[in-house]
């Protein structure tokens, strides 16, 4: 992927770049200098972002409880 530097020096970083690491903005972000001379852009925590996964966890909403879902099994509601 390639972008422009701007005449402030600024770049945009890709969307996909910013998915992958899970930037959002007001993230902090660390660049270093790998050994082969190329430079490599972190995220500054240091965390990983959650996986598509871990996104998707607690987001089915509340549910019937037990006694409710058997009471439906039993046709008593």
């Amino acid at each position: 992927m390639t972008t422009t530097v701007t005449a402030k020096g600024q770049v945009t970083i890709p969307k996909p770049v910013r998915d992958l690491l899970g930037i959002v903005p007001g993230s902090k972000v660390d660049f270093r200098r790998a050994p082969g001379g190329s430079v490599v852009l972190a995220r500054a925590d240091n965390q990983q972002p959650a996986s598509r996964f871990a996104k998707l966890r607690g987001h089915a909403g509340k549910g019937l409880d037990t006694d409710a879902i058997m009471a439906l099994t039993r046709g008593e509601l």
